[in-house]
């Protein structure tokens, strides 16, 4: 049994000037990254997409190839309005356009800093220790800050919706899940624990509530697009890109896909290439995680603790990453947000150091920023298959922590107003939705 971290008495001075000064060093290093180059590629790409939104407006933006929900539509429609350079830049070749692309990715790392402080306020050692990962550990820093990547802003919505439905508010959750899905498609994995939450917390007509708020959201969303076709084109674009351009089995994420293509000499492997009947290994991909997505259902449904829907998150992210083809190396990252939320429980705590460590290096290994970490750090030969097979333990073992509780701690939750649904037999009030 793990015993439960102690409560702290309050927060004195010293750790209230310690989490400021996280927030300003964090803050200092992404306004210094910003200008730099990053995964310049990608930027262009963005910048092509703000571009033209703001020559021909936010509905028509998906008569462009852009495979992100609507969310990140909008993101970039706001930089467009506020920037009239967009209007004419085609590319990220200009510093300021750059930063402002980053713009959006650092202001959602500080917003996760400040829900997992928020959220672990009763404990307030590992509250700070939690906005300090987020603030300045290298690979969180990377992909915002000096990629530009937009991660942090899907994980956003999603880390708000963990913190309601775990104080018992799940009609605002489900909104948010569904803000989560409509900014990236990698947020796809959220779905199962949470479908699970609100069924166990609010029996089925919960559950039919949350569904119907999710729905009612992500038309919300797509309303400004309708007239344009958006939706229809927004899925024929995700088609293409996971059909033609990243149809690969592993694009530099170690995981099992990854270890396959290292036994065949490291060279990328097309997914959607039929050797039974028509199943290909995208296709054994999605089997896979959906036995493990029903898997963390059951879990979730058996165990309705908050700790049980943010381990169900971190393993589905885990898992999705580690079996699921086309997968990036920066895919994983959200299930480094959930699992801060559980530090004061010491199994967690070595689980979440584990991962931190395979996944920094994984980054470092995909875009080394000097040539000499890239000689630490190889992509592929015995440090990927090394590394494959930590991420692969760790994500088995985040599994595992979720279906043998044990005695572990909950995390604190404390229960505010929640929505009018009942609350299951067994179930703690804490878990009410």
């Amino acid at each position: 049994m793990t015993p439960a971290a102690p409560r702290a008495t309050g927060w004195s001075v010293p750790l209230v000037v310690a989490l400021v000064a996280v927030f300003l060093l964090g803050i200092v290093i992404r306004v210094a990254l910003w200008p730099t180059q990053g995964l310049r590629g990608d930027i262009d790409q963005f910048v092509v997409w703000a571009h033209g939104i703001a020559l021909h407006g936010l509905p028509n933006a998906y008569d462009q190839n852009l495979s992100f929900g609507p969310v990140m539509a909008y993101v970039w429609g706001v930089l467009a309005a506020i920037e009239p350079a967009f209007r004419t830049a085609t590319d990220a070749t200009d510093p300021t356009i750059r930063a402002l692309m980053k713009v959006p990715a650092s202001l959602a790392d500080l917003g996760l800093a400040a829900l997992v402080a928020f959220a672990l306020r009763d404990r307030v050692v590992w509250a700070v220790t939690g906005a300090a990962v987020i603030l300045l550990v290298p690979a969180v820093v990377d992909i915002s800050a000096w990629w530009g990547q937009y991660e942090s802003v899907y994980l956003l919505s999603a880390l708000a919706a963990v913190i309601l439905a775990t104080r018992g508010h799940n009609s605002w959750a489900a909104a948010l899940l569904a803000v989560s899905m409509m900014t990236k498609p990698q947020a796809q994995p959220f779905l199962f624990p949470f479908a699970a939450w609100f069924w166990a917390t609010g029996g089925a007509r919960g559950f039919a509530r949350a569904a119907i708020v999710g729905a009612v959201t992500i038309i919300a969303l797509w309303i400004p697009f309708l007239s344009s076709g958006g939706p229809i084109n927004y899925i024929h674009n995700l088609a293409e890109y996971q059909g033609t351009i990243f149809n690969i089995l592993s694009l530099r994420a170690w995981n099992a896909w990854w270890l396959l293509q290292a036994a065949a000499g490291g060279a990328f492997i097309a997914d959607d290439v039929a050797f039974l009947g028509p199943v290909s290994l995208r296709i054994v991909g999605y089997g896979i995680v959906a036995i493990f997505e029903v898997v963390i259902a059951i879990a979730v449904l058996r165990d309705p603790r908050p700790r049980s829907l943010i381990l169900g998150l971190a393993s589905s992210t885990l898992l999705a990453f580690g079996f699921l083809t086309s997968m990036h190396e920066r895919y994983a990252y959200g299930a480094l947000i959930f699992l801060l939320l559980l530090l004061p429980e010491r199994r967690v705590r070595w689980l979440t150091i584990a991962f931190g460590v395979v996944f920094t290096a994984n980054l470092l290994a995909a875009t080394p920023p000097t040539p000499d970490i890239g000689a630490w750090f190889a992509i592929d030969g015995p440090t990927g298959v090394v590394g494959s097979i930590a991420m692969l333990a760790i994500a088995a073992a985040s599994l595992w922590l979720l279906l043998n509780p044990g005695g572990a701690p909950d995390v604190p939750a404390t229960p505010v107003a929640s929505d009018p649904s009942p609350t299951p037999p067994g179930a703690p009030a804490s878990a009410a939705g």
